[in-house]
């Protein structure tokens, strides 16, 4: 729990425009995104394109250079980790997308668990298209799906980032995951 309101604590300090909160944050932080991003690569087999370490440097990158945003607490964090996780995994499926159109991207080529954007790309975009529009008909839904599926996120996490109960996130889950279910099938 220590750890917890101390992340919290930096984040706020960081808020406020403390560089040595911000360079402090990153070790407390570090091992869950790792965490997520593992999650993330696990069903992934061997091919080359992204690997754990890359992804939560990026990640990383992406949300603290947002000067914007204002880090409520832990569960906000991940909340957005998440968020920014699926536009990078989104963004390197289409990169591969254009690459296998005619593109004249190279290949990047890491040594840690993989995503195979190579066989899932497609899949990937498809199912941030479908985030997208479950978000325009549910944006809690959206919210839910977006979290457990790009950010690894427990439905205790979810709940706590939301603001709702955990069997409100349950019936959500269950929800979406219908409703995508549905949505694949028909496509």
């Amino acid at each position: 729990m220590e750890k917890i309101g101390e992340i919290t604590r930096l984040l706020a300090k960081a808020q406020n425009g403390d560089k040595a909160a911000l360079d402090s944050l990153y070790p407390h932080v570090y091992g869950q995104l790792k965490d997520i991003a593992r999650k993330h690569l696990a069903f992934e087999r061997n091919a080359q394109t992204l690997q754990k370490t890359a992804l939560v440097h990026e990640l990383y990158l992406k949300m603290l250079g947002n000067a914007e945003v204002e880090w409520q607490n832990r569960a906000h964090f991940y909340s957005i980790a998440s968020r920014c996780m699926r536009q990078i995994l989104v963004d390197y499926a289409r990169k591969k997308v254009a690459l296998r159109r005619g593109g004249k991207m190279r290949p990047i080529t890491l040594d840690e668990e993989k995503l195979d954007l190579e066989e899932h790309s497609e899949e990937i975009i498809e199912m941030n298209e479908l985030i997208n529009k479950l978000s325009e008909i549910d944006s809690r839904r959206g919210q839910v799906v977006e979290m457990r599926f790009f950010g690894g996120m427990s439905i205790p996490e979810i709940s706590v980032a939301l603001g709702v109960t955990s069997r409100t996130v349950d019936r959500d889950w269950a929800k979406a995951k219908l409703w995508l279910y549905n949505e694949l099938k028909a496509s």
